[in-house]
């Protein structure tokens, strides 16, 4: 596989919505309008400090905090009790955005340490400078939600893209230390930098660049080159009318002086205009009763208007264009979704979409076209014409027919290799084999046909490419967990091929590693082999996580690919440290590597020391320290951490996280207000489901919405208590989902309690996503275990979601009493605990509609239980903007200051509470089965409201 671009994205983006707030009590219900405009932003600092990475690009750590930014907090940030208790009975709390105590906003306002990158012959390092968190106005910029994707209409891209300030340059010395930082120069002031990419040759960097308008909005893109040594930058093409087009693929390296680029077409007109009467209704048809499942998509393509604007924006003009500015377009304008050069540079894999289109799955699954072209632009031929795929069943493992994961062999200058389903792409038919891979060159001779190079009985998962007498090909099957990776020789037609590895997915303790590999001369990567003095054995590099009963203890293993025997030439450090090996450095040469002239680079870290990166050499094994990182948040730099083990009642062994505050003296401080925050997980065994993942001595890295936030006050934090939902053999995990997430809670908490770390009756439970269906489901069913709950993007009524969800792949049909049972909004009138839920207005999450917590909240007002929901204009189904991040922070302090710090020994439920929780199960399968409260009719809301508030007495 060829790695051309480094860049991120925020999967967020959008301007401060003046809010709208509803109170309700049970005197009263009044509409306010804010009074307060919201809060000026914090200018980030820029970080020029040198950092290096696990990977070829990677997000790294913050390096220092900032001074906190006046809010509305006390000077010790927190609220008394009786203050807290008394906030929530004011009508007009929830109005603008707040600022979280000043301990945690100096934590999450820290300024992020740059993105790393390596050239491709290893010599250089570059630093993507970065800035911190977006403000709002930047999510509020108008997009286009268009078959599964969103497009930022002014720059004709994807909306919601974060970007790079800066470039630095480093040339990376013999001794392993950093020179001094050339900077690339010449860029336009307030530069936005995206998809970074290093030509094959590492003497020049292509990039997108674009500014800030008068408006507010983003220019569109143009493309960018600068000379590594010199480190000038300039616009590629000369003239300044051609743009970018990066809703899908933007650009490629052909050779070292020429790239493929996707353009804005120059004929292309005004976006179309919405016709004011619609030409006709809308209609789709299943005439031919065709057997249609899809799962909760969400922006599909609406009407033929949708279909028409995705048209506009998503086609591009190709246009090859040489590094001094020389440009010619190439081949018809389309929807081009990747371009791939062969290895050896001559041919041009160009994939593109096409009509028709559906309104009811994403683009991801429209007819699909994949030709070859020459390097200079030229067709070819057709390699494939693949329909559209609306029928693809929801049965995990389950795929599109026809041709597939079509790539270049990237051992081979120009040899095609791709894979085709022999189930009609359904997992429930019982066919061997089930995939077939097939290889043929670019160019095949008249009557050839494909070479048949593997044929598997799983679905087929990749392939690493060494050479003709080795690669490794690997399948997998998602209902037995089964994983298999085959050793064959592609050169040999003799060769049989043989399992190497046969285990189980979930068995971590197996895992025996991957192989590392080199970058070859064409830029493509294939399997490192080592050369051992006097040995002339086969051997690879095998580089684990080293999963044990202790915890995680990383390897590197010399492999002996024909006998199976393996040496450990490298492994952590099992007591203090927690390292890996991130990335093999001795690759520039082609051939078998010297066993003593590897290089690798390591990462190196524990539980209170910031992740530092090395460079470790052999046959010595000396590591050379590349970079010394500050600790990020150095008030927490004395937190103490512990991975404890206990066990859960039916036998299944469980893990945890448990984070204490700094100078935390159980003594003296007595037990803690504690936060517990998960996310549960399928498994096929109890054995598995107990294994240890994850390192003591990992660095506690700390997010800008993390859990591990409230540590700066006070709180114990059970960080991923396992949550194993377990279906052995041919039982259904989620048929005793309920049970068993209850009693992998009660396990947690227990512990926490028998250690004298948590207050019994200052629990309070939480997660994100499936970890917030997790949380409402846990304050329905498990009361006693926790004083409140925050329940953020979650979606709590499985009717909705009626094609499966998370991993669950039977209908509603199928599973009509796990679909209701296992639905928090079918037991809102259980919920007796505050509970707080958080969303964004934006969320386009599979499954999460914002609808979710609107009609949850709905159906826990309807039974008076103690509830807010926040509703955040403008953010998707994370949050990225600071005033929403901010603001998330201080709601979730407020909350867990209200109801688990000032939170007394609970009173037993009331008569009239007791009578409300003995519902029949009829009556609940009933409101189930017909939608609940999503079948009411809905009065008219206004679209911009961040706050709808319900209190009521426990």
């Amino acid at each position: 596989m060829r790695l051309h671009k480094v860049y991120h994205r925020f999967s967020l983006f959008h301007s401060p919505k003046q809010p709208l707030i509803i109170s309700h009590s049970p005197h009263s219900l009044s509409l306010k309008s804010p009074d307060r405009p919201p809060l000026q932003l914090i200018k980030p600092f820029s970080s020029t400090s040198p950092a290096a990475g696990r990977a070829t690009a990677m997000r790294l750590r913050n390096i220092a905090p900032l001074h906190a930014a006046e809010g509305d907090v006390g000077s010790n940030g927190a609220a008394p009790a009786a203050s807290a208790a008394a906030d929530s009975q004011d009508s007009s709390l929830g109005n603008g955005y707040r600022l979280p105590p000043p301990e945690i906003q100096n934590i999450v306002d820290a300024p992020p340490l740059p993105t790393i990158s390596f050239s491709p012959h290893r010599d250089k390092i570059l630093f993507l400078k970065r800035r911190s968190l977006p403000p709002l106005a930047e999510l509020a910029r108008p997009e286009e939600k268009l078959a599964g994707v969103r497009i930022d209409g002014k720059c004709n891209s994807r909306s919601r893209m974060s970007y790079y300030t800066g470039i630095g340059i480093y040339q990376l010395l013999n001794d392993g230390t950093l020179g001094p930082e050339k900077e690339v120069n010449g860029l336009p002031s307030g530069a936005k930098i995206n998809f970074i990419s290093w030509s094959n040759d590492g003497s020049h960097l292509a990039f997108s660049v674009r500014t800030d308008e008068e408006d507010g909005s983003s220019s569109k893109l143009r493309l960018w080159v600068a000379e590594i040594e010199t480190g000038k930058a300039r616009p590629l093409f000369q003239t300044p009318d051609i743009f970018l087009n990066a809703v899908f693929d933007n650009f490629v390296w052909v050779n070292n002086l020429t790239l493929l680029v996707c353009t804005i077409p120059l004929s292309r007109g005004d976006p179309p205009k919405k016709p004011l009467v619609p030409p006709g209704p809308k209609i789709q048809s299943n005439e031919q009763k065709d057997i249609i499942q899809a799962r909760t998509h969400q922006d599909l393509l609406k009407d033929e208007y949708d279909e028409l604007l995705f048209d506009y924006y998503a086609s591009s003009q190709l246009v090859l264009v040489s590094l001094d500015g020389t440009a010619k377009a190439v081949g018809p304008p389309a929807i081009y979704t990747s371009l791939d050069p062969s290895p050896d540079e001559k041919y041009i894999m160009i994939c593109s979409m096409h009509r028709p289109y559906s309104f009811i799955v994403p683009c991801g699954r429209f007819p699909r076209k994949v030709d070859l072209w020459t390097a200079d632009g030229k067709f070819i031929r057709e390699i494939c014409d693949l329909p559209l795929a609306e029928d693809i069943p929801i049965t995990h493992n389950s795929t599109r027919r026809g041709k597939r994961s079509i790539q270049w062999r990237a051992d081979k200058p120009s040899t095609l290799v791709w894979v085709e389903t022999q189930d009609g792409g359904d997992a429930k038919l019982d066919v061997s084999p089930r995939d077939i891979v097939y290889t043929e060159p670019a160019e095949p001779l008249e009557n050839d046909e494909p070479v048949v190079l593997h044929k598997l009985d799983f679905r087929y998962g990749g392939i690493s490419w060494c050479d003709d007498s080795l690669a490794l090909v690997y399948e997998s099957w998602y209902k037995t967990r089964k994983i298999r990776t085959w050793v064959i020789s592609p050169g040999r037609e003799d060769a049989t091929p043989r399992i190497l590895f046969d285990r189980s997915s979930e068995d971590v303790y197996s895992d025996p590693g991957s192989p590392m590999l080199r970058r070859t001369h064409s830029g493509t990567y294939v399997i490192a082999k080592i050369k051992k003095e006097g040995d002339e054995g086969t051997y690879v590099l095998l580089n684990g996580s080293g999963a044990t009963p202790q915890g995680n203890v990383p390897f590197v293993d010399l492999f002996d690919i024909n006998t199976g025997n393996k040496e450990r030439i490298w492994e952590s450090d099992k007591e203090k440290y927690y390292e890996t090996v991130v990335a093999l450095m001795s690759d520039q040469d082609e051939g078998e590597i010297p066993l003593n002239r590897l290089k690798v680079l390591t990462s190196k870290e524990s539980k209170t020391e910031n992740t530092q990166y090395y460079m470790l050499s052999w046959p010595e094994k000396k590591a050379c320290q590349i970079t010394n990182f500050p600790h990020p948040y150095p008030q927490l730099s004395s937190l103490k951490k512990e991975m404890i083990r206990y066990e859960r009642k039916d036998g299944v062994q469980l893990t945890a996280t448990l984070y204490l505050p700094p100078d935390y003296d159980p003594a003296r401080d007595g037990p803690l207000p504690c936060l517990m925050w998960s996310y549960p997980g399928e498994f096929k065994s109890k054995d598995a489901a107990g294994q240890v993942r994850g390192s003591p001595n990992e660095f506690a890295g700390i997010g800008s919405t993390s859990p591990l936030l409230w540590l700066a006050r006070r709180f114990a934090i059970l960080s991923g208590p396992t949550i194993p939902i377990i279906g052995e053999g041919n039982e259904e995990a989620n048929d005793s989902y309920v049970e068993q997430l209850v009693t992998s809670a009660e396990a947690a908490v227990e512990e926490v309690i028998r250690r004298g770390v948590a207050h019994p009756n200052k629990i309070a439970v939480g997660g994100h996503s499936y970890g917030a269906f997790m949380t409402a489901n846990l304050l329905a069913h498990a009361p006693h275990l926790f004083c409140c709950g925050i329940a953020r993007s979650g979606a709590y009524n499985r009717t909705l979601t009626p094609f499966g969800f998370q991993n669950e792949d039977r209908t509603l049909w199928e599973a009509v009493s796990t679909y209701v049972e296992m639905s928090p909004f079918i037991s809102a009138n259980k919920i007796k605990k505050p509970i707080l839920l958080i969303h964004g207005e934006e969320d386009n999450n599979s499954g999460t509609l914002t609808m979710q917590s609107d009609r949850f909240f709905n159906a826990l007002k309807g039974h008076g239980a103690l509830c807010r929901l926040v509703i955040l204009p403008f953010e998707s189904h994370g949050y990225s903007a600071r005033e929403s991040v901010m603001h998330v922070l201080w709601e979730t302090d407020r909350w867990l200051q209200s109801y688990c710090v000032a939170n007394a020994t609970e009173a037993p439920d009331a008569p009239e509470e007791k009578a409300s929780k003995d519902t029949s199960d009829a009556e609940i399968k009933a409101v189930g089965a017909a939608g609940g409260v999503a079948e009411q009719p809905e009065p008219d809301q206004e679209p911009d409201r961040i706050h709808i508030i319900c209190k009521s007495s426990l």
